[in-house]
């Protein structure tokens, strides 16, 4: 077995007779003398090939090129004075070859593994064996481990009791779209591959296990992304006898401990955002708060314009707020300011207004045709002066949100704003119970159908009704969420109710579930955090792929193995399934 890592020598072990393994890596023919830097998990180690010593295995020297995986046997000594590299941690020693063993022989890569340069996604994903072998991936997927170790030494020292939860579960309404598998014993019968072990973790406390986590893999057939895949893995955490103060606390103390343990960084105490003070502030219930570009009201200020677009958007029922770029106005030529209200219309609004500040004077189209006295308003509510932008937005407050909130994001990216090198984790509490679905004209729960409401009281409204909850997030991402969970039949069933699910659709879908929440439930709270996400921004890349050994395409596709794939007809028939392929209209 082998028994030493490359990269661990240094001085100290000058002297010592070692048998070492790997992969070439590069490889220097000086003639008589060949170098070759070893390359191991730990790092390289620069072995040396003498035609003196070798004689006969020096044959076999001369035939090594890169990727082929070799066994050596000889004397570590220092290197030359010369020779010293003082940019790896191996570089004032070398392996002078004794023996020589080639394990297997490798063919010519079919892109550079050697540098952290980018390659083509198809090409890299087709050989994901070979783009592993890169630096960057193998540091991330060792961050990974390193992340997941960390929760494990926590949650242990804290009583949680690692628990698996089933893989082939029921399909139930709610979330995103079921992967199912069909059921070769019942047939024409479906199970759902899990979107979360939520059902059941909940119900590992009605059986008493009071403190439960899992790195459980969930599945979601949705439309994938940069920071999305089909199948995913969470940090799952159940408690019971426990209220969202206990969790939130808990989970703080869990990646103080993950970010010490990882990064060697040491967290101050997590700042906290209601839903709407995130909202009514950066435009997002996900804020990046290392930079301070915030989203202002001016509603009080132009809901009595003369100019119909803004006074007749707020009075039926829309808001104005307006992003102020101080000192930054020349960086935005008008033609870039057209491309800003092109911008926020993707995310629904009609179009943007802007004003310029220069020379001690508004600038811009809308600053002949507002009043002057809101023109002063503005300026001296927002301590406007030469060289700030101002961009509005008059819309409904989803539209308001959504569009001023990416606009923020993507001024932030194009001035520098955003102080990459530090992690600003922060709470949002308070979110919505439920958030209405045009596509199904009904109210959704925001979170899931298992979430405590603020109160009973609270559920006659669905609008204004807040749920128990609370979501951790980091430079702009979701990193996870949770809530305290509804315990008591009653009022599970009021929410079901108020969700529009009949007595049937309860029965049908979560019988098991509430039955068993007749017999005493604890009450109980939790939280999931995804994994792949906290790994992405501990190692600095912007793509889950990264942070996966092999992931998917954007089309749910694995390149490499070649799924998803046809199967047999003989494999259908024992399913009882008839394949039928939609032609396009």
């Amino acid at each position: 077995m082998k028994k030493y890592n490359n990269g661990d020598f240094r001085l100290k072990d000058v002297g010592n007779k070692i048998t070492v393994y790997g992969w070439v890596n590069k490889r220097r023919d000086m003639g008589g003398v060949i170098f070759i830097d070893l390359r191991d998990r730990s790092g390289f180690l620069q072995i040396v090939f003498n035609r003196e010593y070798l004689k006969d295995d020096f044959l076999k020297a001369e035939s090594l090129r890169n990727e082929f995986c070799i066994e050596v046997t000889g004397i570590l000594q220092k290197r030359d004075e010369e020779m010293i590299n003082p940019k790896i941690p191996t570089g004032e020693v070398e392996l002078m070859v004794e023996n020589l063993n080639i394990l297997s022989e490798a063919e010519p890569v079919p892109f550079n593994i050697y540098e952290d340069s980018d390659v083509n996604e198809a090409v890299g994903l087709k050989y994901r064996y070979l783009e592993l072998r890169k630096n960057k991936l193998q540091n991330t997927i060792i961050t990974r481990h390193q992340i997941t170790a960390a929760v494990r030494e926590f949650l242990n020292k804290k009583d949680f009791l690692e628990i698996e939860t089933p893989i082939l579960c029921k399909s139930t309404p709610e979330g995103a779209r079921d992967y199912i598998v069909p059921s070769r014993i019942s047939p024409g019968s479906f199970y759902a591959l899990p979107q979360s072990p939520q059902i059941f973790k909940q119900l590992l406390m009605v059986s008493g296990f009071e403190k439960y986590y899992q790195i459980a893999k969930c599945f979601r057939d949705e439309d994938l992304r940069a920071d999305r895949q089909p199948e995913f893995t969470q940090i799952d955490l159940e408690m019971s006898f426990a209220n969202d103060e206990d969790v939130m606390n808990l989970t703080e103390e869990m990646l103080k401990y993950v970010v010490k343990k990882v990064k060697n960084i040491e967290l101050d105490k997590f700042p906290r955002l209601t839903w709407h003070e995130a909202m009514d502030k950066y435009g997002s219930d996900k804020p990046d708060t290392r930079f301070e570009l915030y989203l202002n009201d001016i509603t009080d200020i132009l809901k009595d314009s003369s100019m119909r677009v803004f006074s007749e958007s707020i009075k039926d029922g829309g808001i104005a707020k307006c992003l102020i770029v101080k000192n930054n106005g020349d960086k935005y030529s008008r033609s870039d300011i057209e491309h800003m209200i092109e911008f926020v219309k993707i995310y629904g609004a009609k179009g943007m207004a802007w004003l310029k500040y220069d020379n001690d004077q508004f600038n811009g189209v809308i600053a002949k045709n507002l009043e002057d006295e809101k023109l002063l308003a503005i300026k001296e509510k927002f301590n406007i002066d030469n060289n700030d932008l101002i961009l509005i937005v008059v819309a409904k407050p989803k539209i308001v949100y959504s569009s001023l909130g990416a606009l923020r994001l993507k001024i932030g990216n194009e001035l520098n704003l955003i102080a990459k090198d530090k992690y600003n984790f922060l709470w949002v509490t308070d979110f919505p119970m439920f958030e209405y679905s045009e596509t199904d004209k009904r109210y959704k729960a925001m979170h899931h159908p298992f979430t405590m409401p603020s109160s009973i009281e609270d559920l006659k409204d669905k609008e204004k009704c807040l749920s128990v909850s609370y979501d951790i997030v980091l430079n702009g991402y979701e990193l996870g969420g949770g809530s305290v969970r509804i315990h008591d039949p009653k009022m599970q069933n009021i929410v079901f109710d108020a969700l529009g699910l009949t007595k049937e659709q309860i029965k049908e879908k979560f019988g098991f579930f509430t039955d068993a929440f007749k017999f005493g439930a604890p009450p109980h709270a939790g939280l999931a955090m995804g994994l792949e996400r906290a790994t992405m921004l501990l190692t600095g890349t912007d793509n889950i792929k990264d942070v996966i050994a092999f992931p998917k395409t954007q089309t749910a596709s694995d390149l490499m193995s070649e799924a998803p794939s046809i199967v047999s007809k003989e494999q259908l028939n024992e399913l009882s399934l008839k394949v039928e392929v939609k032609k396009d209209e």
